[in-house]
């Protein structure tokens, strides 16, 4: 399992039609392997062993954590390689944010696993969204030039997701990613009653202000 940042559908649909062009046959030669624009989300934490008698406690805590963050802007840009780019395994774009909230963040759901007994898998946060894996280390430094010129559309994330993977379910055998639940960024919203719903108003048109 994974938590992590959806994307909405037009953010995902700037960056397909963006790489589109660059997805070639001779970038193919590096062995890249795409990831599938419904799979794109940016990675808060990783736990590779999620144990039954931990679930509840870390939905109970994951919520906590999420609750004292606010809403994020982000934008996806640039592009960079894991380790680097002479040797490179894994492609991706970064993600452009405060500098504070999104560390925080992942800082905080992150804290909130390991508290619930759950692993926490992976290195240091770097937020980044995952372009493609290699099959063998390659030298990736030209197409990163021809990506790196890369700026998405900023968007408002409002929420996160703990997510299931299934490896090898997916459409060639890829993983299968399913989302087991949300959690709101913020506070919890207020419902408000029916019965203290105020009727619309009808006097002059809605303010401008």
């Amino acid at each position: 399992m994974f938590i992590a940042l959806p994307l909405p559908e037009a953010v995902k649909e700037d960056l397909a039609e963006f790489l589109e062009p660059r997805q070639q046959a001779e970038v193919r030669s590096l062995g890249l392997r795409w990831t599938m624009p419904e799979q794109w989300h940016v990675s808060l934490a990783f736990l590779p062993d999620v144990a039954d008698r931990h679930t509840d406690e870390l939905l109970e805590r994951v919520q906590r954590a999420a609750s004292r963050r606010n809403p994020l802007v982000l934008r996806l840009v640039g592009s960079g390689a894991f380790p680097h780019a002479g040797h490179a395994k894994v492609l991706w774009t970064g993600v452009e944010h405060d500098g504070e909230e999104l560390m925080r963040l992942a800082g905080g759901v992150r804290a909130a696993a390991a508290k619930s007994g759950t692993v926490v898998g992976g290195g240091r946060f770097h937020p980044h969204l995952t372009l493609a894996r290699m099959g063998r280390p390659a030298d990736v430094t030209r197409l990163l030039g021809a990506l790196e010129q890369y700026e998405g559309p900023p968007w408002q994330a409002r929420e996160i997701a703990l997510i299931a993977s299934y490896l090898g379910q997916g459409p060639n055998a890829r993983p299968r990613h399913e989302v087991r639940t949300t959690f709101e960024l913020g506070p919890p919203s207020r419902v408000v009653p029916p019965s203290r719903v105020a009727p619309p108003s009808i006097v002059g048109p809605p303010s401008m202000g």
